[in-house]
Parts: structure tokens; sequence; C-alpha cells
């Protein structure tokens, strides 16, 4: 099945948890990933929890200085048998990326991005690894906390996961497009452009406004873009529902095939 996760915090050890992002990650049942870091601004990011990455609209218009990671790929898990902190016996699942688009390089296959996987409850996962800190440029054992969300029903369809790559590495461009259930998460990246978009479909009486003005539509809206290009956003929130896998759209020029559909 898909996953929603949301990061709570990061955690430098030994320093103490705090979340300057906005993270979210969408994977398909098939493992296809799009991972999203937007920073916040600095007056809410001192703190871990200082903001729920699910309600965060920063608009159309962001900076690329706004941008902390983007990634999109593959990821694959494993399972083994291991202690806690209390020498009871736990299953731990280590989780491997496999990035295939990278804002932080253009070598993205090159990038070396694993961790434990360590269940706290129902809906909430420890990860625990190793990699560079970019405050400080050395590599550093970390701890996120990640909650997952269920996918949602939208207007239009069923909860549903439909998956879009374009692709002309000659060009030096690369993108995914990720929708799952209410989210849709877009990465383009055109030689050294990046484009970087996050949609949330927002119920009817969610927002203060519908409430007030007694509105009980839904709508699409974008939480956070950023650069210039077009990916086909619209096509995964609008008519995913009614997309099969090896259609093609273009888009801004670009022709953006369906690899993935299916219901989560």
């Amino acid at each position: 099945m898909g996953d929603i996760s949301h990061r709570e915090y990061i955690r430098w050890l030994p320093e103490g948890p705090s979340e300057p992002t906005s993270t979210i990650v969408l994977t398909s049942p098939e493992r296809r990933f799009v991972d999203l870091r937007i920073l916040r601004a600095p007056s809410s990011a001192s703190s871990p929890y200082a903001s729920d990455s699910s309600t965060d609209v920063f608009g159309d218009d962001l900076p690329l200085s706004r941008l902390d990671w983007a990634i999109a790929g593959t990821s694959t898990s494993t399972v083994r048998d291991s202690e806690d902190g209390s020498g009871r016996q736990v299953q731990v699942r280590h989780s491997r990326w496999h990035h295939w688009i990278d804002s932080r390089t253009r070598n993205a296959e090159q990038a070396s991005d694993q961790g434990d996987m360590y269940a706290q409850d129902e809906t909430r996962t420890l990860e625990r690894g190793r990699m560079v800190n970019p405050a400080t440029g050395l590599e550093t054992e970390y701890e996120e906390m990640w909650r997952s969300e269920p996918a949602h029903d939208t207007p239009a369809s069923l909860a549903v996961c439909v998956v879009l790559e374009f692709q002309d590495d000659a060009a030096g461009k690369r993108g995914m497009v990720v929708r799952l259930g209410q989210y849709c998460q877009g990465f383009l990246r055109e030689g050294d452009q990046l484009t970087a978009e996050r949609l949330k479909c927002i119920r009817g009486g969610e927002r203060e406004r519908d409430t007030a003005e007694g509105r009980g539509g839904s709508a699409w809206i974008i939480q956070a873009k950023i650069g210039d290009s077009e990916m086909p956003t619209d096509f995964a929130t609008d008519f995913g529902h009614e997309a099969e896998v090896g259609d093609e759209v273009k888009v801004g020029g670009n022709f953006w095939r369906v690899v993935e559909k299916s219901g989560v």
C-alpha cells in the first residue's frame, strides 16, 4: 500500500530535536516516491512540532532558497530482528531510498540514503541512521520521527494513486509526480533548473473561510511551489482516477507517461 509520511522532527545527535522544514513524502504502492522539504520561516523552525505539515500553505511563488531538499526515486526495505534499549526483541525495517532525481546533486544515483525504521505506535516511526549534516558538512548520526496519514477519497474519486514520469537524459531532464489520495507532489530537474510543487485536496469545512461561508465543497490548493516549469499535477489531481498505465500527457513541452496507477 502507499504511504503519506510527515516528518515531525530531525535530531542531529547529540543535539536536541528540531523541525526547520515542512516535509512530506508520498510513496506509491510500487515504492516510487517524491520527498519535498520546504524550509519554514525562521520564527517557526526552532522547535519540533512547530507546525503541522498537513496544513502548511506557503504559496505558489516561493524562492529556490526555501527548498531544503527535493528527492524522487524508489525505495526498498528488509526486515530483521534486533534488540531495543531494554533488551527486548523487536523487528527493525532497514530502508534504502534510491535517488533518481536530487535537488542537491545532478548525480542522483550516487547518493547514499538508508536508515533503520523503528515502529513507535500505529502511526509513528523513528528513523535512525547516518548522513551528512548540511550545517557542518560532517557525517553525523541522526534521528527522524515520521507520522503516517491515511489516504482519503477526494470529490472526483475514491482514494487513488497515480505516478507520472518524464525522462530526457540527453537534455539533463527528469521529473516525477506522485498523487496519493488527498496529496500530490511533483519534482522536475531540467539541468540546474528545479521545480517542486505540493498540492492538497481540502475538504469543505477544513478551512475557516469555508466554514464561515457555509460551503461544503472541496478543492485542490497549492500548498507550495518553487520554480517556473509546468508539471502534470493538474492532470494527476483532476484526471488521475481516469488515467491508465502507458497514457501520455504533454505539459510544458515535455511528454510525461503514467507509470503506475492503483487504488490505495
